[in-house]
């Protein structure tokens, strides 16, 4: 049994950005492209790599800085309610220490 309609559903070919875009100039993709040439060689390849060395993809990330991001947020999520947990207890022991200095 035949199908008589398109099977797209709704699906449209992915647009690729043009790969001039990219240049190799002031990566490391530079001083392959140098070590290729002198060789006689070269990489026609190497425009489609260089998105890694741009943007928000160039930052290096060390061990620590993995291990530390976010330490900010989560050390004054961790102190916020620690104090204002002792805030409250010292709070509700206060209190109580003025009760029994009044009464007696």
């Amino acid at each position: 049994m035949a199908h008589r309609h398109r099977h797209e559903h709704g699906h449209s070919k992915l647009k690729l950005p043009d790969y001039k875009q990219w240049k190799t100039e002031e990566t490391p993709l530079e001083i392959v492209q140098k070590k290729l040439a002198a060789r006689g060689l070269r990489d026609p390849w190497g425009h489609n790599e260089a998105w890694r060395y741009t943007g928000g993809f160039a930052n290096n990330v060390s061990f620590v800085g993995a291990l530390l991001k976010g330490f900010k947020w989560g050390f004054a999520a961790f102190v916020v309610p620690i104090g204002a947990e002792y805030y409250l207890i010292l709070g509700s022991h206060f209190k109580k220490h003025l009760r029994t200095l009044c009464i007696s």
